[in-house]
C-alpha cells in the first residue's frame, strides 16, 4: 500500500510540475522516466520544485505549432481583464503601449489612469490639438514626460497626413512619428492582428531564458538575435493572442527575480536550467547622487506661490519650486527634506523657506493661486512635497 501511495502521489505531482494534459499526453514516458528516476525526492512537495525544474524536451523552433498552442491556450486562462485588451481600436491601444513603456501596469491600472487619459482625449485628433500644459498635466505622476509628447507628435501625423485614420500595416505604422519599432508592432498585432513580432523587456528575459542565452540582451547585437527569435516564432494564425500570452508569461511566471517554471505552459521548450542567472545585461550604469535645493515662496497671506518651469529636455515644461545653489542655501531655513529615484540618478530635495522679502517673479517663473496650482504639470516628487508644506503651513 505504502509503495502504491508514493507512485500515486509521485504521479500526480509529475502531472502538476510538468503540465500534463491532453494535448501533450504523448511525452509521459518521458515525465515518468524522470519520476522514477528519484522517486523518494519526488513525492516531497517541499523538495519537488527545486529537484526538477521540468525537462527540457524540444526547441520551440521543431514544434511550433504546439509551442504557440500552448502559450495561447494558457493565456486564455490567466489573461487579466485590463481595459486597453478591451479595444482593437489603433488609438487607444497606442496610447496603453505608450503609457506602459517605463511604467509598470500597476501605476497604470491604479487611479485608472488610461481611462482617464482616454477620457480627455478620446481620439487622435483631439490630442493632436491640446496644448502642451494639457497633455503633461494628463500624464503627471507617469515620468518620462517625452514619451506624451511623442505621443502627440504621432496623433498630430495622422491626423494632418491620414486624415485622423492610422495606417494598417506594419510597414506604414513604422513610418509614423514619434513611435519606434516595439511599439508599431505592438499596435500592429493588437489592433489589427498582424503577425508582428515584438520585444520588450518581458520577451527579451522568455527568450534568453528559452535559449538558454548567456550572451547580452541589451545590447545591439543580443537586440538583433531577440528581434530574430521573435519573427521566426511568431504565430501567423493569431498573433494578437500569441504576442500578449508572451508578454503575460514574462509578467507573470518567467518573472525577473522569482520564477514559477511549474506552471508554465511551455517549460518543456525551455533550455536553461538556471533561470535566474538570466538574462545576461551590460553592467548598470553606477548611481549618481544629486542635491536639489529649492525655494518655498508665499505671499497675499499664503494663498500664492511662486513656481518655475522647467527648462531641461528632461522635464521640459513641468513646474517647479525655484532653484537654488548649494552657496546660496544656507541663508534660508530647511523647511522639508525627501529623497527620489530617476534612472539611475538618486536625488535628495532640500525645500527652504523663502525669506521676508518678496521677489518679483522672472524670466520663467510666475506666481500662481494656491486652488490653481493643481491645474499646473508638476513632477511628483514637487507636487508632494508642495501638497505637504501647503498642508502644514496653513
Amino acid at each position: 500500500r505504502r509503495s502504491t501511495w508514493f507512485i500515486l502521489s509521485g504521479f500526480v505531482y509529475v502531472v502538476k510540475a510538468t503540465g500534463l494534459n491532453i494535448s501533450n499526453f504523448g511525452r509521459l514516458p518521458r515525465y515518468l522516466s524522470i519520476f522514477l528516476w528519484c522517486p523518494r525526492r519526488a513525492v516531497l512537495p517541499w523538495s519537488f520544485p527545486f529537484f526538477m525544474k521540468p525537462d527540457y524536451l524540444t526547441s520551440p523552433l521543431d514544434d511550433l505549432e504546439s509551442f504557440q498552442l500552448s502559450l495561447v491556450s494558457w493565456f486564455k486562462e490567466v489573461a487579466e481583464p485590463y481595459a486597453w485588451r478591451g479595444t482593437q481600436d489603433p488609438y487607444e491601444i497606442l496610447v496603453s503601449e505608450v503609457m506602459l513603456q517605463q511604467t509598470t501596469i500597476q501605476a497604470v491600472v491604479e487611479n485608472r489612469r488610461y481611462e482617464k487619459f482616454l477620457e480627455q482625449f478620446p481620439t487622435a485628433q483631439e490630442l493632436a490639438t491640446a496644448s502642451e500644459q494639457e497633455i503633461l498635466s494628463a500624464w503627471e505622476g507617469l515620468g518620462y514626460y517625452n514619451r506624451v509628447r511623442n505621443l502627440q507628435k504621432t496623433a498630430r501625423v495622422v491626423t494632418s497626413e491620414y486624415g485622423g485614420v492610422f495606417p494598417e500595416t506594419l510597414e506604414g505604422l513604422q513610418r509614423l512619428a514619434g513611435i519606434g519599432p516595439y511599439t508599431s508592432a505592438a499596435v500592429a498585432s493588437f489592433a489589427y492582428n498582424l503577425p508582428a513580432p515584438l520585444v520588450d523587456a518581458n520577451v527579451s528575459r522568455v527568450f534568453s531564458r528559452l535559449f538558454d542565452q548567456e550572451a547580452p540582451i541589451d545590447d545591439y547585437k543580443g537586440q538583433k538575435w531577440c528581434w530574430g527569435v521573435a519573427k521566426e516564432l511568431v504565430s501567423q494564425s493569431d498573433p494578437r493572442l500569441y504576442n500578449a500570452a508572451l508578454m503575460e508569461l514574462g509578467q507573470k511566471v518567467c518573472r525577473n527575480t522569482k520564477v514559477h517554471c511549474q506552471e508554465c505552459p511551455i517549460h518543456m521548450y525551455c533550455r536553461t536550467r538556471d533561470p535566474l542567472k538570466l538574462p545576461v545585461k551590460k553592467p548598470k550604469k553606477a548611481t549618481e547622487f544629486i542635491v536639489e535645493h529649492v525655494l518655498y515662496y508665499t505671499r497675499n497671506a499664503r494663498q500664492e506661490l511662486l513656481l518655475e518651469q522647467e527648462k531641461s529636455s528632461r522635464r521640459k515644461g513641468m513646474w517647479l519650486l525655484p532653484q537654488i545653489d548649494k552657496s546660496e542655501a544656507q541663508n534660508f531655513t530647511l523647511l522639508n527634506t525627501s529623497t527620489y529615484g530617476i534612472t539611475h540618478y538618486k536625488v535628495t530635495l532640500n525645500v527652504y523657506e523663502g525669506d521676508n522679502e518678496i521677489p518679483v517673479a522672472k524670466d520663467g517663473q510666475e506666481w500662481v493661486r494656491i486652488a490653481d496650482v493643481v491645474h499646473y504639470p508638476m513632477p511628483s516628487p514637487y507636487r508632494k512635497v508642495v501638497e505637504k508644506l501647503l498642508q502644514s503651513l496653513l
